[in-house]
């Protein structure tokens, strides 16, 4: 069986917008992974998320595998974007749309500029 390493990486490279978080996008069991979903609804972005509650290795795996210490973890077209407070201020400064457009990620929402 492939090591966690391994999973994440070919669930973010399989899909071009993952989220992992704390719960399910449709029940969310934190506040901070319910921001991003909201977020991402929003600006109608279909994405996967991934419930890090689920499954214990994945929860510290992420952690591992993004250098970054908190769920949730947005990811686009592979990369790294961070965790709730980024997404909300990309969101806010209109960078979150402008990065997945520039991804090739459809939004309902409309890029600047």
């Amino acid at each position: 069986m492939a090591n966690i390493h391994d999973q994440i990486q070919d669930v973010i490279s399989t899909n071009d917008v993952v989220l992992f978080m704390k719960g399910t996008p449709q029940m969310p069991q934190c506040g901070f992974s319910g921001q991003v979903v909201q977020i991402l609804d929003h600006l109608g972005v279909p994405f996967k998320g991934v419930n890090v509650l689920a499954d214990g290795e994945l929860r510290e795996g992420i952690k591992a595998f993004s250098s970054w210490p908190t769920i949730p973890q947005l990811y686009v077209k592979g990369e790294f974007v961070g965790g709730c407070d980024i997404v909300r201020e990309m969101f806010q400064s209109g960078e979150l749309t402008d990065q997945l457009s520039k991804s090739g990620v459809a939004t309902k929402v409309a890029a600047r500029g």
